[in-house]
């Protein structure tokens, strides 16, 4: 339950900030949360739906067809909740879908909430490897 509420307001800080970048997107608090929690809902439900249909658009374009994905996802939620939460444009869609992706990838990171890929690390690097002594040849992989 606590990463759950750490998601939410990590993506909730998120659409603020793409809202407030991204010209297009209009909220106000009802709609922010609204907005979060539908968007997370489309994310854990819809999202892997859509990708699975799509997966060979998804092997040609290398996985940037993910992008697109999420900017549908935006723009469903924009229409759903239509007074509170808008989002005028599929282009406003995808820029804030790409804020919203950005973000929520470091905040998360930073924060060890959800799965993020994105990892820093703090301290001395591993020591180097010491070299080989066979007399063969080597290759590394």
């Amino acid at each position: 339950m606590k990463s759950f509420l750490k998601r939410s307001v990590i993506t909730g800080l998120a659409v603020i900030l793409a809202a407030t970048i991204v010209p297009g997107i209009t909220y106000n608090l009802v709609g922010l949360v609204l907005a979060t929690l539908l968007l997370g809902i489309l994310n854990a439900i819809v999202r892997p739906i859509l990708v699975l249909l799509s997966l060979p658009l998804l092997i040609f374009t290398l996985g940037l067809f993910v992008l697109v994905i999420n900017a549908v996802l935006l723009y469903w939620v924009g229409h759903l909740l239509q007074p509170n939460f808008t989002v005028d444009s599929f282009g406003a869609a995808f820029w804030g879908s790409l804020v919203i992706s950005l973000v929520s990838l470091v905040l998360n990171s930073l924060t060890k909430s959800g799965d993020s890929r994105l990892q820093f690390r703090q301290g001395k690097p591993p020591p180097p490897r010491p070299p080989n002594d066979d007399d063969g040849p080597v290759i590394d992989v």
